[in-house]
């Protein structure tokens, strides 16, 4: 009895919810979870009209997505169910995990510093002039250890000074600095978590894409391997017009050889 009485419970709604969920979850080729922690309203909203093309982005509850994930009986996709928490967005997609967890990160935003954040790296204040006026600034400024100097009626940072070193807490001083300078040290948005592909039937447990490190190493592996390239004689775009370069070279050499062994 205990148990009809629990299930007649469950309204029609969320059952509607749950059911619109599964099909999603068995349509679509990827399921992204996002964190949005410390992410505003009006910013979710934003990010979520400009990935409409993209990504289905749903804010179900935690039971609702996990009853939808059990009723496909893959294990493998279970798998994701331990990512899913409060501040957690599910996108469905189909683009690749990789690529729509790369157009979440474009979609970041610049953000302001509050106390007590743990500084994400050095936070670097340029040598230069700023809009601040002469007063309680001045005291406010050098309290971070900035030395100043008044010029045309404005206060000048007269040299660089990291005034919060990567890892350290943020204090009010430094953020009430950072916001008078206009200095907005962190990046707000959707973080990707974790992602499932249904079509590979694989889970993604930690997603980590750092655009600027995997460009500078594909400059580097570039770099080294047109060398590489160019000494085993490869043909392509890359190295047609170095390997005849060489080639004219390595004629004019074998050209003087052959003059000065005529001449002998």
């Amino acid at each position: 009895m205990i148990e009809k009485k629990l299930k007649a419970h469950v309204s029609e709604e969320k059952k509607k919810i749950v059911g619109e969920l599964a099909d999603l979850v068995k349509s679509k080729k990827t399921i992204l979870l996002a964190s949005i922690r410390d992410l505003p309203a009006s910013q979710y909203q934003e990010i979520s009209k400009k990935l409409r093309t993209k990504a289905i982005v749903k804010l179900p509850k935690r039971n609702l997505i996990l009853r939808a994930i059990d009723s496909t009986k893959n294990d493998e996709m279970k798998k994701i169910e331990s990512k899913i928490e409060s501040s957690v967005a599910v996108l469905f997609s189909d683009l690749d995990t990789f690529e729509l967890s790369v157009e979440l990160l474009k979609n970041k935003s610049p953000a302001k510093a509050r106390p007590g954040q743990e500084a994400p790296e050095d936070i670097t204040v340029k040598a230069g002039a700023t809009e601040l006026v002469p007063g309680p600034a001045i005291s406010e400024l050098s309290s971070v250890g900035l030395k100043v100097q008044v010029q045309d009626g404005k206060l000048h940072i007269k040299e660089d000074k990291v005034i919060v070193k990567k890892g350290e807490k943020i204090s009010e001083k430094a953020s009430d600095v950072m916001s008078k300078l206009n200095i907005k040290p962190f990046s707000i948005g959707f973080i990707p978590v974790a992602g499932f592909d249904s079509r590979e039937n694989k889970f993604y447990s930690e997603i980590k894409i750092n655009r600027e490190e995997t460009l500078a190493n594909l400059k580097d592996a570039f770099a080294r391997a047109i060398p590489f390239a160019i000494s085993v004689g490869y043909i392509c775009g890359d190295t047609v017009k170095l390997l005849l370069q060489k080639a004219e070279r390595e004629a004019k050499v074998l050209e003087k050889f052959k003059t000065a062994e005529a001449g002998k």
